[in-house]
């Protein structure tokens, strides 16, 4: 009798967590399809709205008066410039930081560096834009595409440290111990050993960082501004494609909002493009 009872007992417990797996099954089924209802939604916009403008004269021509054909070529050369700036100037900096942090780092000061460094991944970009207008624009009384470059550098740093040290960790031991045992020092070893092998994750990194910054427009708002024709004076206000978009998307002119959505459809590209090379290159990796 009391085996039975026992069985009973187990048999209801087992269908009760039967139950709970399924419910807990349906929701994240009910959750992944809402979130992927929306997500197909904004590229099927994206694609039917920006193919509709995207042609020729959309990349040749300069940013057009109200009504007026041209193009978006000044803003995607600006945006172009400007990123390749915030890459050069913030992966080495997150590169070396990170390997400081996985190498070198203990002690008060590395605990310190990751501390901020985890502020800054989750700063808003716009608290970024406006710490550079006070320390650059405004101080030198202009916007201008270097102090776009900055503002969009302080967002790759903390991601390339981040990838850079958790890279680096996943290197194993004995390759450095191995390397030290036939008298390398430290700095070679580094830079031959343990960069060497954490070089795709390490360049992974890197191009999400730029990914991330390629359509930001709020630090560029307060830094580059905008530029209606061609410029290549760093010192000057650039035309970029996030600011161009949130000034075309917002007017009441047809032909700006068609080019707004032809540059919303690049800029997704351009993301989508980065990604799949960060990811092509993680499983070359692995």
């Amino acid at each position: 009798m009391s085996l039975a009872w026992r069985d009973a007992v187990v048999a209801r417990r087992f269908a009760a967590r039967q139950r709970s797996n399924r419910l807990a099954l349906a929701l994240a089924l009910l959750a992944m399809v809402f979130g992927l209802f929306w997500l197909f939604w904004i590229l099927w916009e994206t694609l039917r709205l920006g193919l509709g403008g995207l042609t020729l004269a959309t990349l040749t021509g300069m940013t057009p008066p109200p009504n007026e054909a041209g193009g978006l070529a000044n803003a995607i050369f600006g945006s172009v410039v400007m990123v390749a700036m915030a890459a050069f100037i913030g992966a080495p900096i997150g590169v070396m930081a990170g390997v400081y942090l996985a190498e070198y780092g203990k002690g008060w000061l590395a605990s310190a560096t990751r501390w901020v460094n985890d502020i800054l991944l989750s700063a808003p970009s716009i608290v970024i834009g406006l710490f550079v207008y006070a320390l650059a624009v405004k101080r030198f009384h202009t916007f201008s595409a270097i102090a776009g470059a900055l503002a969009l550098a302080l967002l790759v740093i903390p991601v390339v440290i981040r990838t850079t040290e958790d890279m680096l960790r996943l290197i194993p031991a004995s390759q450095r111990e191995a390397a030290y045992a036939l008298g390398a020092p430290k700095w070679r070893v580094i830079l031959q050993i343990t960069l060497r092998a954490a070089r795709a994750g390490v360049i992974t990194g890197i191009l999400l960082a730029v990914a991330r910054i390629a359509g930001e427009t709020a630090p560029l708002l307060f830094t580059a501004l905008n530029n209606q024709f061609w410029s290549v004076d760093l010192g000057a206000p650039m035309a970029n494609l996030p600011v161009t978009i949130f000034k075309f998307a917002m007017s009441p002119y047809e032909n700006w909002q068609q080019l707004a959505w032809a540059g919303v459809f690049l800029v997704t590209l351009a993301v989508l493009l980065l990604n799949l090379a960060a990811r092509w290159l993680a499983r070359e990796r692995r």
